[in-house]
């Protein structure tokens, strides 16, 4: 059984233009996510995909596994499709690069149940606890059954309720997993899918496309950096951890 862990890296963000590269307690962005998925995985199962020369001159001269795409890809995940078509596994892991604050472990779980799960297309969630991620549009919601089939995935705030206040609620976190075949439909369409464009949730096209999507439910929180407001909430969260590992 093969798989390569991707992360997508875009310098152009529209919401946060090159915010890979920007340095959050004095180490840019990138190299927490690259260090955190090479500690719960083979190096040479690691790989970064840009369409950035900057980000890829970056890698380099740190010796990260890097590839360049095409700026033309649609998401993250047309840009592992364009790697698929070049390095063929199994099944991929989607580790976005602008999660920062990944848990170790987590990534240990999900590989793990991927395994398990290799002809799934999976993604990962977590607990709201802050009635305002619960009302960002910043922050996918998810919902799912008992099963943990993904029933639907947005950015208003899901499940609602008649008095519009936060009861309790799920988050979407940027890990995925995705088998070479779903991954070869999700690309070669080409375009994107109408709820998933108009919620700007790329996973939303497989299941537009009537393809089931697992719900694995990580133990840890995660802050996706979409703002310059993120990457100060999560350089306090890295700094006040420095302390406490400090003591």
């Amino acid at each position: 059984m093969s798989y390569l862990l991707i992360i997508p890296a875009r310098y152009k963000s529209k919401r946060f233009p090159g915010k890979p590269l920007k340095k959050i307690y004095g180490k840019e962005m990138i190299s927490y996510v690259w260090e955190k998925c090479i500690s719960a995985v083979p190096k040479e199962n690691v790989l970064i995909a840009t369409d950035s020369n900057k980000i890829q001159s970056f890698c380099k001269n740190k010796m990260y596994n890097v590839a360049l795409t095409s700026s033309k890809c649609l998401t993250g995940t047309d840009r592992i499709y364009e790697i698929s078509k070049k390095i063929k596994r199994d099944f991929y892991i989607n580790v976005q690069g602008d999660e920062p604050l990944i848990d170790k472990q987590d990534i240990e779980r999900f590989l793990s149940y991927a395994k398990k799960n290799k002809s799934s297309v999976i993604n990962a969630y977590t607990k709201i606890k802050d009635k305002k991620e619960y009302f960002s549009t910043n922050v996918p919601k998810v919902i799912f059954d008992k099963n943990k089939n993904m029933i639907y995935m947005s950015r208003s705030n899901i499940p609602g309720n008649k008095k519009n206040i936060f009861k309790f609620a799920y988050k979407q976190v940027c890990i995925y997993s995705f088998p070479y075949k779903e991954l070869q439909k999700f690309g070669k369409k080409n375009t994107k899918s109408l709820i998933e464009n108009n919620e700007d949730i790329e996973i939303l096209r497989f299941l537009e496309m009537g393809i089931k999507i697992k719900m694995f439910e990580t133990k840890n929180s995660t802050i996706g950096v979409d703002t310059k407001h993120d990457l100060k909430k999560v350089e306090r969260i890295i700094k006040n951890n420095a302390k406490i590992r400090s003591k």
